[in-house]
C-alpha cells in the first residue's frame, strides 16, 4: 500500500519539472537548473525543496552527483500534468492503441541489429506511453544505468537513428557489444557515460568501431514477466 502523502504547490512544482526533465533529456536537472528556472535566489533554495520531495518519498537523493535525482514508486501516485517517456506499464495491454514491437536479444556481430534472427518475441505496446514513436525493444543488461531508472530486465524503448546529441540515452554498438549509455563528444573522441559509480565511463577513440544504433524513447518495465 502506498503511503498517502500531500504536496505543496511548490513542491508539485519542481516533481512535475523534474518529471519533464526526464522526459526530455533522459536524465534529471541540476540544482542550478532547477533555481533557474523557478526564479529561485540560490540552489540551495531548491536543494531545501528537494529534501522536503525526499522526506515525502516522492524522490531519492543521491549523494556526489549533480544530477543525483531518482524518481520513486510513489511518485507516480503524485498528481502530475507531465508526460513522461520512461512511464512504466505492465505487458501485454488489451482494448488499447498498441504498437507492435519486436524484442531484440543478443545482437551478432557486424549484422544489423532488427535482423529477424536477433528478435526474441513481439510486443503490443500502448502507443500512447510514447512522444516518439519507437522502432524496437532491447532489454537492459546490467545496472550502469540504475540511477536514472534504467534496471536490469527493463525493456527500453528505442528509436533507431544513427545521429545523437549530447546527453542523449544512446543504445551504441561498440565492436562486437551492444550497450546502453550517455553520449558526450569530447574534443576528438566519444564517451559513453554510465548512471551508476560502480561502472566506469567508456572512451571511443577515433577509428575505433563504432555506431550509434538508436535513442532511449521509453523504458518498460515488465513486471508480468518479473
Amino acid at each position: 500500500m502506498i503511503k498517502a502523502f500531500k504536496l505543496t504547490d511548490r513542491q508539485q512544482e519542481i516533481l512535475d519539472l523534474i518529471k519533464n526533465s526526464i522526459s526530455q533529456t533522459g536524465s534529471p536537472p541540476t540544482r542550478a537548473e532547477i533555481a533557474e528556472l523557478l526564479g529561485f535566489k540560490s540552489a540551495n533554495a531548491a536543494e531545501d525543496h528537494l529534501r522536503a520531495l525526499a522526506k515525502k518519498g516522492v524522490i531519492e537523493l543521491v549523494s556526489g552527483r549533480s544530477r543525483g535525482i531518482r524518481l520513486t514508486d510513489s511518485s507516480s501516485h503524485a498528481p502530475s500534468s507531465v508526460t513522461s517517456h520512461f512511464k512504466q506499464a505492465m505487458l501485454p495491454l488489451e482494448g488499447l492503441a498498441q504498437l507492435t514491437l519486436p524484442l531484440i536479444g543478443r545482437v551478432a556481430a557486424g549484422s544489423p541489429i532488427l535482423a529477424q534472427e536477433h528478435v526474441d518475441q513481439t510486443y503490443y505496446v500502448e502507443e500512447s506511453l510514447f512522444n516518439k514513436k519507437p522502432d524496437y525493444l532491447l532489454k537492459v543488461r546490467g545496472m550502469s544505468m540504475r540511477d536514472i531508472g534504467i534496471m536490469d530486465g527493463d525493456l527500453l524503448a528505442v528509436k533507431a537513428t544513427k545521429d545523437a546529441k549530447n546527453g542523449q540515452i544512446v543504445v551504441a554498438r561498440i565492436g562486437d557489444e551492444v550497450t546502453v549509455k550517455r553520449f558526450q563528444r569530447v574534443e576528438n573522441h566519444i564517451e559513453l557515460q554510465a548512471e551508476n559509480p560502480d561502472y566506469q565511463t567508456i572512451v571511443v577513440e577515433p577509428g575505433e568501431a563504432f555506431e550509434i544504433e538508436g535513442l532511449a524513447v521509453g523504458l518498460i518495465r515488465n513486471t508480468m514477466l518479473m
